[in-house]
């Protein structure tokens, strides 16, 4: 409905700078010559939207409006009650189940409105993690330098001071973001290879820009090496190799037998635990590099029983 895409772009547009028409277009699914149309009809309501030409050119709304009307409604509520309940369920944080406390009173919502249950508790798998959380919050908050030990993929441990800017917790594994005075720029650090934690009482000796562009900046820029995989799968196990490895369907046999593609970095453990766990109902076809490695594993297996 366009009341909806009309509310859709003025909350798009109150929570960021400028904007592009062809952004707004993106993200309503719509044509530009659509968009041009709506921030009109918003302008003739009394909603002061401003364009500008030019390659940073756009939309944006000016500072001094503000929206003065209740327009959040039972299932917006719902949502944002679903997602704290999930963070409350990842780590503990009493700022948090505070807000839920407050969110819980205003709404007048009752635990049997919910229809969507987030439990991340996974999250606080690990031997340490829930403590490091917790460490690391306050350090970012006081913008205190730390440091510890870390193991990378390639097994190497060697010590790290960092300027701690965020946690995010992505792939079913919990990151440090932050800048690392050893490699003199942005790296993530995943918790679980972190040992000998320690909060220093050394400040920021460098100035940071947007943490949520640096993040995406970092995320998007891998340097991982990638192996584009196929392999021939038993029809037996279709279910769980499409759970476990989700892999793209190339070719579905009479037997039932099926051929996948798969994308993953090539010294990533998880994927290839799994491969592995499957034993002789998955065969590889592609790469050798992968092929030579399983008979690798499978002969050290061996060695290691016979003796």
């Amino acid at each position: 409905m366009r009341i909806d895409r009309l509310i859709g772009i003025t909350m798009y547009l109150l929570n960021r700078n400028v904007v592009s028409a062809r952004e707004l277009a993106d993200k309503f699914e719509v044509s530009v010559r659509t968009i041009v149309r709506d921030v009109e009809a918003l302008n003739m309501a009394g909603i002061p939207i401003s364009s500008s030409t030019g390659a940073k050119g756009g939309y944006e709304i000016l500072d001094t409006f503000k929206l003065n009307k209740q327009i959040t409604n039972m299932d917006d509520y719902l949502f944002i009650i679903a997602a704290l309940k999930g963070m409350c369920s990842a780590y503990d944080n009493k700022k948090i189940e505070s807000t839920l406390e407050k969110l819980l009173a205003v709404s007048g919502c009752k635990n049997d409105n919910q229809r969507i249950f987030l439990d991340f508790g996974v999250a606080k798998e690990g031997e340490n993690i829930p403590e490091y959380v917790h460490m690391l919050e306050n350090a970012i908050s006081e913008e205190y330098m730390v440091e510890f030990d870390y193991t990378d993929s390639e097994n190497r441990t060697n010590h790290r001071i960092i300027e701690p800017l965020a946690l995010t917790y992505k792939w079913y594994a919990w990151y440090l973001f932050g800048y690392c005075t050893y490699k003199k720029d942005y790296r993530f650090f995943k918790l679980n290879r972190i040992n000998n934690l320690i909060i220093t009482k050394a400040s920021f000796e460098h100035k940071h820009t947007s943490i949520a562009e640096l993040l995406e900046a970092q995320w998007s820029n891998d340097r991982r090496t990638y192996w584009n995989i196929k392999l021939l799968c038993k029809a037996e196990v279709k279910v769980p190799v499409m759970e476990y490895l989700k892999g793209r369907v190339l070719e579905e046999h009479e037997t039932g037998d099926f051929i996948i593609s798969l994308h993953y970095p090539e010294n990533e453990r998880m994927w290839f635990s799994l491969l592995l766990g499957f034993g002789d109902k998955v065969k590889v076809l592609e790469p050798q590099e992968l092929k030579d490695r399983l008979l690798q594993k499978a002969n050290e297996i061996q060695n290691l029983y016979k003796n």
